[in-house]
């Protein structure tokens, strides 16, 4: 683990790129429904909220681990939203 810095670089850069993934589908695809695409997107908002609120935990006794854990949440959470958007 490089940085506490990095990590929220990281939770940044993926969901972000999972909105704009969003939004590039929503522009390829005008004539289909976007309140599922807009659902992806409002769960991404929540996933960054809750990854956020627990990187700035301050009670938190291995930090290494509690943040390797956050790493691992942001990847299957990643994954599972990713999957959402090949589904749409």
């Amino acid at each position: 683990m490089a940085s506490v810095r990095d990590l929220k670089r990281d939770i940044n850069y993926v969901l972000g790129d999972i909105i704009e993934a969003v939004y590039i589908w929503q522009l390829t695809h005008p004539k289909k429904e976007s309140k599922e695409s807009e659902k992806i997107i409002d769960e991404a908002i929540a996933v960054f909220d809750a990854l956020i609120v627990k990187i700035n935990q301050k009670d938190v006794e291995n930090k290494k681990q509690h943040f390797k854990g956050i790493n691992q949440e942001l990847e299957t959470e990643g994954r599972k939203l990713i999957d959402k958007i090949n589904a749409l």
